[in-house]
Protein backbone atom coordinates (compact mmCIF):
# COMPACT_ATOMS: atom_id res chain seq x y z
CA UNK A 1 0.00 0.00 0.00
CA UNK A 2 1.45 3.23 -0.95
CA UNK A 3 1.58 6.11 1.58
CA UNK A 4 0.76 9.52 1.71
CA UNK A 5 4.31 10.24 3.45
CA UNK A 6 5.64 8.09 0.16
CA UNK A 7 3.36 10.39 -2.43
CA UNK A 8 4.27 13.61 -0.91
CA UNK A 9 8.23 12.41 -1.10
CA UNK A 10 7.60 11.76 -4.85
CA UNK A 11 5.70 14.92 -5.31
CA UNK A 12 8.42 16.47 -3.75
CA UNK A 13 11.11 15.27 -6.18
CA UNK A 14 9.66 16.70 -9.00
CA UNK A 15 8.68 19.84 -7.65
CA UNK A 16 12.17 20.28 -6.46
CA UNK A 17 13.87 18.51 -9.87
CA UNK A 18 11.48 19.63 -12.61
CA UNK A 19 8.85 22.26 -12.55
CA UNK A 20 7.95 22.25 -15.43
CA UNK A 21 6.47 18.76 -15.18
CA UNK A 22 5.53 19.29 -11.63
CA UNK A 23 3.09 22.17 -12.24
CA UNK A 24 1.93 19.72 -15.51
CA UNK A 25 0.93 17.27 -12.81
CA UNK A 26 -0.94 19.37 -10.47
CA UNK A 27 -3.09 20.40 -13.56
CA UNK A 28 -4.18 16.78 -14.00
CA UNK A 29 -6.91 15.28 -11.62
CA UNK A 30 -5.87 14.32 -8.27
CA UNK A 31 -6.02 10.66 -9.03
CA UNK A 32 -3.53 10.63 -12.06
CA UNK A 33 -1.06 12.61 -9.83
CA UNK A 34 -0.96 9.11 -7.79
CA UNK A 35 0.08 7.76 -10.82
CA UNK A 36 2.58 10.20 -12.60
CA UNK A 37 4.15 11.79 -9.43
CA UNK A 38 6.08 8.43 -8.62
CA UNK A 39 7.02 8.13 -11.91
CA UNK A 40 8.39 11.22 -12.82
CA UNK A 41 10.28 11.55 -9.33
CA UNK A 42 11.88 8.27 -10.88
CA UNK A 43 12.63 9.95 -13.88
CA UNK A 44 14.42 12.94 -11.67
CA UNK A 45 16.31 10.96 -9.43
CA UNK A 46 18.13 8.72 -12.54
CA UNK A 47 18.28 11.63 -14.75
CA UNK A 48 20.66 13.19 -11.75
CA UNK A 49 22.30 10.39 -11.07
CA UNK A 50 25.30 10.96 -13.87
CA UNK A 51 26.19 14.18 -12.74
CA UNK A 52 25.76 14.27 -8.84
CA UNK A 53 29.63 12.56 -8.85
CA UNK A 54 32.27 13.21 -10.90
CA UNK A 55 33.39 9.16 -10.30
CA UNK A 56 31.97 7.49 -13.26
CA UNK A 57 32.33 4.05 -11.13
CA UNK A 58 29.80 5.76 -8.40
CA UNK A 59 27.57 6.94 -11.02
CA UNK A 60 26.67 3.71 -13.13
CA UNK A 61 26.51 2.49 -9.55
CA UNK A 62 23.75 4.46 -8.84
CA UNK A 63 22.34 3.83 -12.12
CA UNK A 64 22.57 -0.15 -11.72
CA UNK A 65 21.03 0.13 -8.33
CA UNK A 66 17.50 1.79 -10.40
CA UNK A 67 17.92 -1.07 -13.21
CA UNK A 68 17.94 -3.80 -10.11
CA UNK A 69 15.21 -1.56 -8.64
CA UNK A 70 12.92 -2.00 -11.78
CA UNK A 71 13.90 -5.58 -12.93
CA UNK A 72 12.23 -6.28 -8.89
CA UNK A 73 8.60 -4.42 -10.45
CA UNK A 74 9.45 -6.31 -13.66
CA UNK A 75 9.75 -9.93 -12.17
CA UNK A 76 7.12 -9.10 -9.12
CA UNK A 77 7.18 -9.64 -5.39
CA UNK A 78 7.00 -13.48 -4.64
CA UNK A 79 6.93 -14.89 -1.28
CA UNK A 80 10.62 -15.58 -1.06
CA UNK A 81 11.58 -11.59 -2.51
CA UNK A 82 9.78 -8.51 -2.56
CA UNK A 83 10.33 -5.62 -4.35
CA UNK A 84 12.89 -2.84 -2.25
CA UNK A 85 11.27 -0.57 0.06
CA UNK A 86 12.29 3.07 -1.39
CA UNK A 87 10.12 6.14 -1.04
CA UNK A 88 10.05 6.00 -5.07
CA UNK A 89 10.45 2.53 -5.89
CA UNK A 90 7.44 1.36 -3.52
CA UNK A 91 5.06 3.48 -5.11
CA UNK A 92 5.98 3.42 -8.55
CA UNK A 93 5.92 -0.51 -8.51
CA UNK A 94 2.09 0.29 -7.83
CA UNK A 95 1.60 1.55 -10.92
CA UNK A 96 3.67 0.49 -13.01
CA UNK A 97 3.58 -2.91 -14.60
CA UNK A 98 6.03 -5.69 -15.62
CA UNK A 99 6.38 -3.54 -19.31
CA UNK A 100 6.72 -0.19 -18.25
CA UNK A 101 9.49 -1.67 -15.65
CA UNK A 102 10.88 -2.86 -18.92
CA UNK A 103 10.98 0.34 -20.83
CA UNK A 104 12.33 2.54 -18.47
CA UNK A 105 14.68 0.11 -17.89
CA UNK A 106 15.80 1.37 -21.16
CA UNK A 107 15.51 4.92 -19.82
CA UNK A 108 18.20 3.92 -17.73
CA UNK A 109 21.03 2.27 -19.64
CA UNK A 110 20.23 5.35 -22.21
CA UNK A 111 21.18 7.66 -19.34
CA UNK A 112 24.82 6.37 -19.12
CA UNK A 113 25.51 8.68 -21.83
CA UNK A 114 25.52 11.28 -19.18
CA UNK A 115 28.40 10.17 -17.15
CA UNK A 116 30.62 9.93 -19.59
CA UNK A 117 31.59 13.36 -22.30
CA UNK A 118 31.83 11.65 -25.40
CA UNK A 119 30.03 12.54 -28.01
CA UNK A 120 26.86 11.11 -29.54
CA UNK A 121 27.93 8.74 -32.39
CA UNK A 122 25.44 10.50 -35.36
CA UNK A 123 22.15 11.31 -35.66
CA UNK A 124 20.80 7.59 -34.98
CA UNK A 125 22.61 7.45 -31.61
CA UNK A 126 21.16 11.07 -30.82
CA UNK A 127 17.81 9.85 -31.76
CA UNK A 128 17.60 6.57 -29.81
CA UNK A 129 18.46 8.21 -26.78
CA UNK A 130 15.61 10.55 -26.51
CA UNK A 131 13.45 7.49 -27.85
CA UNK A 132 14.95 5.80 -24.99
CA UNK A 133 15.14 8.59 -22.17
CA UNK A 134 11.90 11.58 -23.26
CA UNK A 135 9.98 9.09 -25.44
CA UNK A 136 9.66 5.60 -23.22
CA UNK A 137 9.35 8.10 -20.07
CA UNK A 138 6.40 9.39 -21.83
CA UNK A 139 4.92 5.98 -23.02
CA UNK A 140 4.92 4.54 -19.47
CA UNK A 141 3.35 7.67 -17.74
CA UNK A 142 0.67 7.66 -20.61
CA UNK A 143 0.34 3.90 -20.81
CA UNK A 144 -0.17 3.60 -16.79
CA UNK A 145 -3.31 6.04 -16.96
CA UNK A 146 -5.19 4.38 -19.87
CA UNK A 147 -4.71 3.25 -23.36
CA UNK A 148 -2.29 4.83 -25.68
CA UNK A 149 -0.65 3.80 -29.26
CA UNK A 150 2.84 3.50 -28.11
CA UNK A 151 4.32 4.86 -31.80
CA UNK A 152 1.72 8.44 -30.60
CA UNK A 153 3.32 8.59 -26.91
CA UNK A 154 6.90 8.07 -28.21
CA UNK A 155 6.48 10.74 -30.54
CA UNK A 156 4.65 13.17 -28.20
CA UNK A 157 7.54 12.45 -25.76
CA UNK A 158 10.83 12.46 -28.35
CA UNK A 159 9.08 16.12 -29.20
CA UNK A 160 9.27 17.32 -25.38
CA UNK A 161 12.56 15.47 -24.86
CA UNK A 162 14.13 17.36 -27.95
CA UNK A 163 12.25 20.98 -27.06
CA UNK A 164 13.73 20.66 -23.30
CA UNK A 165 17.40 19.52 -24.82
CA UNK A 166 17.46 22.10 -27.21
CA UNK A 167 16.82 24.30 -23.87
CA UNK A 168 19.44 23.29 -21.91
CA UNK A 169 22.29 23.37 -24.49
CA UNK A 170 24.23 26.10 -22.91
CA UNK A 171 24.21 24.09 -19.91
CA UNK A 172 25.47 21.29 -20.93
CA UNK A 173 27.83 23.14 -23.39
CA UNK A 174 29.31 25.07 -19.81
CA UNK A 175 29.96 21.08 -18.55
CA UNK A 176 32.65 20.58 -21.51
CA UNK A 177 29.40 18.49 -22.99
CA UNK A 178 29.14 18.17 -26.91
CA UNK A 179 25.07 18.14 -26.99
CA UNK A 180 24.60 17.70 -30.78
CA UNK A 181 25.91 15.97 -33.44
CA UNK A 182 25.81 19.18 -35.68
CA UNK A 183 25.53 22.63 -33.97
CA UNK A 184 25.23 24.93 -36.58
CA UNK A 185 22.43 27.04 -37.03
CA UNK A 186 20.78 25.36 -40.06
CA UNK A 187 21.50 21.59 -38.81
CA UNK A 188 19.46 22.83 -35.50
CA UNK A 189 16.56 24.54 -37.62
CA UNK A 190 16.25 20.94 -39.06
CA UNK A 191 16.73 19.43 -35.80
CA UNK A 192 13.69 20.88 -34.69
CA UNK A 193 11.66 20.82 -37.79
CA UNK A 194 11.69 17.27 -37.20
CA UNK A 195 10.01 17.23 -33.85
CA UNK A 196 7.76 19.15 -34.84
CA UNK A 197 6.79 16.94 -37.63
CA UNK A 198 6.54 14.12 -34.77
CA UNK A 199 4.31 16.43 -33.02
CA UNK A 200 1.81 17.19 -35.97
CA UNK A 201 1.83 13.52 -36.58
CA UNK A 202 1.31 12.24 -32.95
CA UNK A 203 -1.50 15.09 -33.28
CA UNK A 204 -2.93 13.21 -36.18
CA UNK A 205 -4.35 10.31 -34.13
CA UNK A 206 -5.44 12.21 -31.37
CA UNK A 207 -8.69 10.02 -31.34
CA UNK A 208 -6.56 6.92 -30.81
CA UNK A 209 -5.84 8.17 -27.20
CA UNK A 210 -7.95 7.82 -24.61
CA UNK A 211 -8.82 10.46 -22.32
CA UNK A 212 -7.00 9.56 -19.15
CA UNK A 213 -3.79 9.06 -21.05
CA UNK A 214 -4.44 12.39 -22.69
CA UNK A 215 -3.41 13.85 -18.79
CA UNK A 216 0.49 12.66 -19.39
CA UNK A 217 0.81 14.69 -22.63
CA UNK A 218 -0.05 17.99 -20.50
CA UNK A 219 4.14 17.61 -19.67
CA UNK A 220 4.93 18.27 -23.10
CA UNK A 221 2.18 21.72 -23.09
CA UNK A 222 5.31 23.90 -24.60
CA UNK A 223 7.05 21.44 -26.74
CA UNK A 224 4.94 23.05 -30.09
CA UNK A 225 5.90 26.72 -29.28
CA UNK A 226 9.96 25.71 -28.35
CA UNK A 227 10.68 24.13 -30.95
CA UNK A 228 9.17 26.39 -33.65
CA UNK A 229 11.59 29.14 -32.10
CA UNK A 230 13.86 27.10 -32.72
CA UNK A 231 12.84 26.03 -35.93
CA UNK A 232 12.94 30.01 -37.24
CA UNK A 233 15.51 31.01 -34.73
CA UNK A 234 18.08 28.67 -34.11
CA UNK A 235 20.55 31.65 -32.81
CA UNK A 236 18.15 31.18 -30.25
CA UNK A 237 19.42 28.16 -29.03
CA UNK A 238 23.07 28.50 -28.03
CA UNK A 239 22.40 31.70 -26.38
CA UNK A 240 19.54 29.91 -24.21
CA UNK A 241 16.91 32.58 -25.66
CA UNK A 242 14.38 29.70 -26.30
CA UNK A 243 11.25 29.92 -24.55
CA UNK A 244 7.77 31.59 -23.66
CA UNK A 245 6.53 34.26 -21.43
CA UNK A 246 5.26 33.28 -17.67
CA UNK A 247 1.78 34.46 -18.99
CA UNK A 248 1.52 32.30 -22.29
CA UNK A 249 3.42 29.50 -20.53
CA UNK A 250 0.95 29.13 -17.90
CA UNK A 251 -2.07 30.04 -19.91
CA UNK A 252 -1.37 27.66 -22.56
CA UNK A 253 -0.83 24.86 -19.83
CA UNK A 254 -4.25 26.67 -18.36
CA UNK A 255 -5.97 25.70 -22.41
CA UNK A 256 -4.70 22.13 -22.68
CA UNK A 257 -5.85 21.11 -19.22
CA UNK A 258 -9.16 22.52 -20.00
CA UNK A 259 -9.62 21.57 -23.29
CA UNK A 260 -7.91 18.27 -23.26
CA UNK A 261 -6.05 19.08 -26.55
CA UNK A 262 -2.56 18.64 -26.74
Amino acid sequence: MVSDVDMASCAGIVERGDPDRFIAVMAAAPAARETLFPIYAFNVEVARAPWVTQETMIAEMRLQWWADALGEIAEGPTEERLVRRHEVITPMAAVVDATGAKVLQSLVEARRWDIYKDPFEDEAHFERYLQATAGGLMFVAARALGDVPEEVARDVGYAQGLANWLRAIPALEAEKRIPLVDGREEPVARLAASGLERLKRARSRRSAVSRAARTAFLAAWQAGAILQQAANEPQRVGAGALGQSEFARKGGLMLKAMTGRW
